[in-house]
């Protein structure tokens, strides 16, 4: 027998065991219900005779005439702990045989932890018991390990007896331990008749909360500063399904005072209406009416209470809860934000804040648990979209307690010193008989709260706060003062309980808020209702109005990390991670994806005011002044760019509004907390939503350019600008619902841009535009259909048979090359110029075994292709001008290109010397200087001086000389302008085509006249006076003379 003072701890000790034997139990229904988890000698085939016959047999032992082989581990742990529960057994029945030897008094209004702990454990030890028959494979697990114990060591293990006899006996479990609990009928209907004053006024409607405006603070502004006080503190914030719980299991083990008791039965009743099925653990749970019903219809004289059970059956339904979620919503949203504004009043209203925390957890485990077990009468009932809300205001309650619990300390100090120890002292000293023992204990109690107070520090408050714990101190002495033979009974002197119950809770607010926001607000059972879970969090994201609260989903992966117990750890921190990381991840996605489709809105907008658009207002405009009819009668007027924002009704709402107010709300979500930490693990909501923009981006910025590798078809570099102008302007606008660095997005995109393969290894838009000019422009500049116009700075298409399916000019002017150096940047167009330079030196590489008019063709092409090289470096001057990259990365000019030095150093043979190689690039000058006049019989080599060019593009030989011996006389370390004074003398073989007579041969010859002219023009180490040693000036003049006079007839 325990002392008094003793039982109050023995009871707590126990009740942590037992529900650590709960989580050890439940573990293994859950191992032995999945196949992958079940202990391989369950699933063995050579043992499965083996098994059958002992679980035919259990508990008896027979050996006999067996001969399969046990390969049993002798260590089996599901039968150790099977074990540690029969001393455990031993030590709950011996414990609840002494509080009835005591005759302990019970009352949850008075010696409130007291009655709580004493019915925590008759009801765990109910569910302990309950789940152990629920083990499938109980009696194979004991009777395997029992054989293999006898065949190992000759006989069965000591403890193996009693064990088997156990199994047997609790069948059963309920009806068995029915018989148990008869001796301890007393001592419970005792403790759970005290809830007929608590349960009912706990259970009540959505209508009365309302009318009493339960948990508002601004229903009675003159009180709003007054503490909120009850005689029965504790009892406000107690759970219901704890109570639901009490009653159910408590009156089925006690079931006699049903009949005796019409406040027991009450209280059966109403709890049997309130649900259908209650919580063993987790998510095993226990279906009320038809166990019950089970159980007493055998009972002689139950008729009555098996009708009751089915009367209350049908009236069980889920309406009352729907309407108790919607009040709770509304309740906690006023509560939440009045103490947003006003943080201070947690101090007087911490009352308010727990019970509000308990109702809503209540409510949302009973739709959790409904929702999954029973088969739905009536589906609004147990489906709610809007439970996010709920949770979300529940999260906003705790974030307040934890925030500003300085706060709440700070009040409750001062609040205990000043008014709790000053009222004790009164009871205390109106006593009618304290004995001196128990009147020094409450002395002491006193004197040590008039003790507390809050000293300041600086900006800091230090507590000065006594070393007795005084909550413990006063648990223990409401258990020492409720045995029938203690000198001070808390039965006779209940106001003295009840204020030592309200001492006990401002306590807890001092240095227990942590435990007391899990004690009403844990939520971790979605841990193990994860499918559901996710259920719910798809219904959020689905409803627009309810995506701003979908971060609580995330948020309750926090709470899982109380799910476990201390006796028994387990590995749910998994299960947790990936919950929180799913939710984030969804969420960001769904952010995206609405980023994206306003992007798309926005593209469009700004594609309507591309100038290629207003055509057909000019077309109208110019037919109206010139008073043509054009069109069909009747055709609608084309709506100008911007109509969409002239709104006629504030009702109307458009797709686009639709989509910035969905926004909106789930950016709420993603913005409402920096970041959170589950099982040491940080998440940070914007960083997910930051991921998945930089990966929208780069595949929008690809997309946006419509390459078609079939029909080589590409976005103009203009349109592409536009639209990624107004994708970044949409996403910097971001900013404005969520607190992340769009900057960052795009310094990350845009760059990768820039770069021939981005950090996907994916295609840029460098590599698409690059492979473009290369592969499909400048191909049908060497194939004749197009030229390169230096009057226009473009690329123009020419006439021919086949017409090409894009026009030159649209890809190649100087507007369409700035947006595509602003597109590329420094560095996409350094990429560019490289590719550019690889072909060039392809081109010299095939130059030295060619005849004279593939040289003048390839030199041609090189000529085209650095033309196109100095429109986009000019380009990229005109966009960049203050970046200052070497040389020609920023489209600086340079007398010497040092890309084309880089490229045409590679075509170095290393079967040739140095000298040779030099010698050979001389000897390629001088072929190209006298393979010119040929180019005087081609009827393209007409020069056009409206374009400024010939129309087979060899006025880009120019070019191609001038910068070709740069770079290979810089390669070969010769004297470039000794070596363009050569090129010259070798050009002036063309003044032997005036001394030719046939008109074919010289059809162009003023034309290829020019050419020098233009050489001269291009270099930067030719002057006039050394061209007119080698060509007089005199020719060339009358040459200009000549095309310009030739080109006048055509013109006009």
């Amino acid at each position: 027998t325990h002392s008094k003072s003793d039982q109050k701890n023995y009871l707590i000790i126990l009740s942590v065991f037992c529900q650590g034997f709960v989580v050890v139990v439940s573990i293994i229904v859950d191992a032995c219900g999945d196949p992958k988890a079940k202990p391989s000698y369950l699933i063995d085939k050579n043992l499965e005779s083996a098994v059958k016959f002992i679980v035919r047999k259990f508990p008896a032992v027979e050996t006999r005439n067996n001969n399969v082989s046990l390969s049993i581990v002798l260590y089996c742990e599901m039968y150790i702990n099977t074990v540690f529960f029969l001393c455990f057994q031993d030590h709950v029945c011996e414990l609840l045989n002494t509080i009835d030897a005591c005759q302990v008094f019970f009352d949850i209004t008075v010696n409130f932890d007291l009655t709580k702990n004493y019915l925590d454990l008759v009801v765990t030890y109910t569910n302990l018991m309950m789940l152990l028959s629920r083990i499938e494979e109980r009696k194979a697990i004991i009777g395997l390990y029992n054989y293999a114990h006898e065949m190992t060591h000759g006989s069965s293990d000591r403890e193996y007896p009693r064990l088997g006899q156990m199994i047997v006996d609790y069948e059963n479990p309920l009806k068995k331990m029915m018989e148990e609990f008869v001796p301890h009928g007393k001592s419970l209907s005792d403790a759970l008749l005290s809830l007929q004053m608590v349960y009912p006024r706990r259970n009540l409607s959505a209508d009365q909360w309302r009318n009493a405006q339960l948990l508002s603070l601004i229903s009675a502004p003159s009180t709003m500063l007054n503490p909120a006080q009850s005689d029965t503190m504790p009892c406000e914030y107690l759970s219901l399904d704890a109570m639901e719980k009490w009653i159910v299991f408590g009156f089925i083990l006690c079931h006699g005072v049903l009949n005796s008791d019409q406040a027991a039965l009450s209280l059966w009743k109403l709890a049997l209406q309130s649900s259908t099925c209650l919580c063993l653990f987790r998510d095993e749970v226990f279906h009320i009416h038809k166990a019950a019903e089970d159980l007493f219809i055998n009972i002689r004289g139950y008729n009555k209470r098996v009708n009751d059970i089915k009367e209350c059956k049908e009236q069980a339904l889920g309406l009352m809860h729907r309407e108790r979620r919607k009040f709770l919503r509304s309740a906690l949203k006023e509560l939440a934000t009045v103490l947003s504004d006003q943080p201070g009043l947690l101090g007087p209203k911490a009352l308010f804040v727990f019970m509000a925390l308990s109702f809503a957890r209540d409510e949302i485990i009973w739709l959790l648990r409904h929702a999954d077990n029973i088969q739905k009468k009536s589906t609004d009932d147990f489906i709610d979209k809007h439970i996010a809300e709920l949770i979300f205001y529940m999260e906003e309650l705790r974030a307040h307690v934890r925030k500003y619990g300085p706060v709440m300390q700070r009040y409750y100090v001062q609040y205990l010193s000043g008014f709790d120890a000053v009222v004790l002292n009164e009871l205390v000293q109106n006593l009618s008989v304290c004995p001196e023992d128990e009147s020094i204990i409450m002395s002491s109690f006193v004197n040590t709260m008039t003790s507390l107070g809050v000293k300041q520090e600086g900006t800091c408050c230090v507590f000065l706060w006594s070393d007795i714990p005084i909550m413990p101190c006063l648990s223990l002495g409401q258990a020492y003062t409720s045995v029938s033979k203690a000198s001070l009974g808390i039965a006779d002197h209940r106001e003295l309980g009840k204020m030592m119950n309200t001492i006990i809770f401002h306590t807890k607010m001092v240095d227990s808020l942590v435990e007391m926001l899990v004690e009403t607000s844990d939520l971790s059972i979605f841990c193990f209702y994860s499918r559901a879970f996710e259920k719910m969090f798809q219904q959020c994201l689905e409803l627009p109005s309810q995506s701003r609260h979908s971060i609580s989903f995330p948020l309750l992966c926090t709470h899982f990390m109380s799910c476990t117990h201390e006796l028994c750890p387990e590995e749910v921190s998994d299960r947790s991670l990936s919950l929180c990381n799913m939710f984030l991840d969804e969420m960001a996605k769904q952010a995206r994806n609405l980023i994206t489709d306003i992007c798309t809105e926005q593209c469009t907008l700004s594609d309507q005011l591309l100038p290629k658009h207003c055509a057909k207002t000019i077309s109208q405009a110019v037919n109206k002044k010139s008073k043509k009819q054009t069109g069909k009668k009747g055709e609608p007027e084309r709506e100008k760019p911007g109509v969409e924002s002239m709104r006629k009704n504030r009702l109307l709402v458009t797709n686009l509004d639709k989509l910035h107010t969905a926004l909106s709300e789930l950016c709420f979500s993603i913005n409402y907390v920096p970041n959170m930490v589950i099982w040491e693990h940080t998440f940070t909501p914007r960083e997910y939503l930051t991921s998945h923009l930089e990966i929208r981006f780069t595949k929008s910025i690809v997309g946006m350019t419509m390459y078609n590798q079939a029909t080589q078809e590409i976005a103009k570099p203009s349109e592409l600008l536009t639209s990624v102008r107004a994708y970044m302007t949409v996403l910097q606008s971001i900013e404005n619902y969520v607190q992340i660095d769009i900057t960052r997005v795009f310094n990350n995109v845009l760059l990768q841009q820039t770069q021939h393969l981005d950090s996907h290894g994916e295609p840029t838009i460098t590599s698409l535009y690059t492979n473009w000019y290369l592969e499909t422009l400048l191909r049908q500049v060497s194939n004749g259909h197009i030229a390169y116009f230096p009057a226009m700075k473009a690329f123009v298409n020419l006439p021919t048979e086949n017409e090409l399916t894009f026009n030159a000019e649209e890809y190649s002017d100087i507007s369409e090359m700035r947006s595509l150096s602003e597109l590329l940047g420094p560095y996409g167009m350094k990429f560019l110029s490289e590719s550019l330079m690889w072909h060039i030196s392809s081109q010299v590489a095939e130059l030295k075994v060619r005849a004279v008019d593939s040289v003048l063709k390839r030199m041609t092409i090189i000529g085209v292709i650095l033309s196109f090289r100095s429109l986009a470096q000019e380009a990229l001057r005109d966009v960049a001008m203050n970046v200052y990259e070497l040389s020609s990365a920023a489209g600086l000019p340079c007398e010497i290109d040092p890309a084309l030095v880089v490229a045409l150093s590679s075509q170095k043979s290393e079967n040739i010397s140095p000298e040779e190689e030099y010698k050979i690039a001389c000897l390629l000058m001088v072929f190209v200087a006298v393979s010119m006049p040929t180019l005087a019989s081609n009827v393209m080599s007409q020069y056009s001086p409206a374009i400024e060019g010939h129309c087979n593009n060899i006025h880009c030989l120019a070019k191609a000389i001038n910068q070709i011996a740069a770079a290979l006389f810089t390669i070969h370390k010769g004297s470039i302008e000794d070596r363009l004074k050569e090129f010259l003398l070798a050009s002036s073989s063309l003044l032997k085509i005036g001394q030719e007579t046939d008109k074919t041969t010289t059809r162009n010859r003023e034309s290829v006249y020019l050419l020098l002219d233009m050489i001269v023009q291009e270099s930067p180490f030719l002057t006039m006076d050394l061209l007119e040693s080698c060509f007089p000036y005199v020719l060339l003049r009358n040459a200009y003379h000549a095309v310009y006079k030739q080109s006048v007839p055509s013109s006009t």
